[in-house]
């Protein structure tokens, strides 16, 4: 019985991420970026600053892979440097959260009722079961790219 509900529990794991990562293309592609580029915007719009080198530390990006990034995201302008007076060497990367909504927001705003929606079949105490599941499985899925990034 525990077998095949763990089972169970994998396949829907595996479509869940398969449909995440289809879902986030197909974003990316109607913002006019890449997958990667979309990822790591959202990830740099978590920040009200942030360095080139965090950003390298938090996704095991090379330094010119995040050059390339920040090059790529501001000539779209969702991005802007700004360089620190001290040490013209050490750049601070700004988000245009204005810009980013204009581009995201009519493609998440449906995807966010629809999630609304959704939730609010649960109960209180399944809602708390689920995000312990995501947290917990973020931390392995981060412990496991660190590992991975840095052997």
């Amino acid at each position: 019985m525990i077998k095949n509900t763990i089972q169970q529990f994998r396949e829907a794991s595996r479509a869940y991420s398969d449909a995440s990562i289809f879902m986030h293309e197909a974003i990316a592609r109607k913002a006019g970026l890449t997958s990667a580029d979309h990822k790591y915007l959202g990830l740099i719009l978590q920040h009200e600053s942030i360095t080139a080198g965090e950003i390298s530390k938090i996704t095991g990006l090379t330094t010119g892979a995040v050059t390339g990034l920040i090059d790529r995201l501001e000539k779209k302008d969702l991005l802007k440097r700004q360089f620190i007076k001290e040490d013209r060497r050490k750049v601070i990367i700004i988000p245009n959260i204005e810009n980013s909504m204009k581009l995201l927001s009519p493609i998440f705003d449906e995807l966010q009722q629809k999630t609304l929606t959704l939730i609010s079949t649960f109960s209180e105490k399944e809602i708390e079961t689920i995000e312990r599941y995501f947290r917990e499985a973020t931390l392995i899925m981060k412990e496991t790219a660190d590992h991975l990034n840095h052997p």
